[in-house]
């Protein structure tokens, strides 16, 4: 029992602190009934069947014990926090800070989702969002591949080999590129775009 009720602890925890830049005792919109109240200060039910159905979702059941778990949390949470603006501490600049930018992240989560409430996205919205980034995109893509050497003379070489064994280039690759990267891949660069109006060739040269 103990064991739960730790993990039920942490779940909490983190749900309150995802709720922590609004108080949670109160919740915005039609007034909620109160779950409890606290030395003077309802604990909303609405609060307590958000955190229950996050509890839910990260598998953990909705039950009326783990119900009165979060209700004790809420109301320890609400005088701790009470005793801290008692002290001052909600003054400290680290702690406002802190404060105003949970209340932001609160914010903005809420009006991307009343956007998408209110604009919902269809597959064909996001098809024809595809089909238009894609027709800007200019260009072709080549699959590359490349063995990296530092003289000339090991370059003909490999080339000399290849030219009559032309399926032996990821063995080369393995056995002579310097570029650790590709090398395991057998000298494989992955797709790499090329735009038609400008090509850069870089080469090495090896002054010995």
């Amino acid at each position: 029992m103990r064991l739960m009720q730790s993990g039920i602890s942490v779940a909490v925890a983190a749900s309150l602190l995802a709720l922590g830049a609004c108080n949670p005792a109160t919740d915005a919109g039609p007034k909620s009934p109160a779950a409890v109240t606290v030395n003077g200060t309802a604990i909303s039910q609405r609060t307590v069947d958000k955190l229950a159905k996050q509890n839910a979702g990260s598998g953990r059941p909705d039950t009326p014990e783990t119900r009165r778990f979060i209700v004790d949390q809420l109301a320890l949470q609400l005088v701790v926090a009470e005793e801290a603006v008692r002290k001052g501490l909600d003054k400290k600049p680290e702690i406002a800070e802190q404060i105003d930018a949970m209340k932001q992240s609160v914010l903005a989560n809420a009006y991307v989702q009343d956007f998408f409430k209110n604009n919902p996205v269809s597959d064909d919205m996001v098809k024809a969002e595809y089909e238009r980034i894609k027709a800007t995109i200019a260009g072709d893509e080549y699959k590359a591949r490349h063995i990296l050497v530092e003289k000339e003379a090991e370059a003909r070489d490999i080339i000399a080999r290849l030219r009559k064994e032309p399926g032996a280039f990821a063995k080369l690759a393995l056995e002579k590129s310097k570029d650790q990267g590709s090398r395991p891949r057998g000298g494989d660069l992955g797709w790499v775009p090329v735009e038609r109006d400008h090509v850069t060739v870089e080469h090495r040269h090896d002054p010995t």
